[in-house]
């Protein structure tokens, strides 16, 4: 199977539980064993990728800014394609830039997706019961992709994906095991680092460099 295999349903559950004049947002980033796949949450109307009369690559964060100021302080982005990030509006990517992002998320060997798909128009909090519809789906995407880290942002994410309650405050820089169709993935959960959650985005900042430092690197 690959990631492309799951795209109509992506699409179909857009259609359900998604704004309709918007479309899904899939993932990107380094699809062959990547260090770490990032979990987030789901796209909104602020992704420049969701609108209808975009025709390149479906990925998170297309558009945005301040998620990239986390991978820039991890050092996981050029410095010149994140000034260039700072330095023009959402509506002026276009799918050249954005293309050209993803290439370097892919040279810096990690996968950004979430764990729904469905576009919103703004940033309304979905019900555990609209992720839930997507949790068979994202395993797939892991086993597919087989990551060495995944890291889930934010304590609803963390809690469906590991079927546990999680506070994050309580559990940073502890790992889990999480055990997808017979192989076992190491996981971390991560303060949400943006929108309410950006007063976090020091300590998501300190926790990922912990688990890039000791994690995955004699995996």
């Amino acid at each position: 199977m690959k990631l492309e295999d799951l795209y109509k349903e992506y699409d179909r559950l857009q259609e359900i539980y998604g704004a309709k004049e918007l479309n899904s947002i899939y993932n990107g980033g380094c699809t062959a064993n990547p260090n770490i796949c990032f979990v987030f949450m789901n796209p909104t109307g602020k992704n420049t990728a969701s609108y209808k009369e975009w025709k390149g690559i479906r990925a998170p964060w297309i558009g945005s800014k301040n998620i990239w100021d986390l991978f820039y302080q991890l050092n996981l982005l050029n410095e010149n394609i994140y000034l260039k990030i700072k330095s023009i509006k959402g509506k002026d990517w276009n799918e050249d830039f954005a293309y050209q992002v993803y290439q370097d998320v892919i040279n810096h060997k990690y996968f950004i997706t979430n764990l729904g798909k469905c576009t919103q128009i703004d940033a309304r909090e979905l019900p555990n019961s609209v992720y839930e519809k997507y949790l068979d789906l994202l395993y797939k995407e892991i086993e597919i992709i087989n990551p060495k880290v995944i890291v889930l942002f934010g304590k609803q994410i963390s809690s469906i994906f590991l079927k546990e309650k999680i506070s994050v405050s309580q559990c940073r820089k502890k790992l889990f095991i999480k055990n997808i169709n017979g192989k076992n993935y190491n996981c971390y959960s991560v303060y949400y680092p943006v929108g309410n959650g950006r007063f976090n985005m020091d300590k998501a900042i300190e926790d990922i460099k912990f688990i890039i430092g000791g994690s995955y690197e004699n995996r």
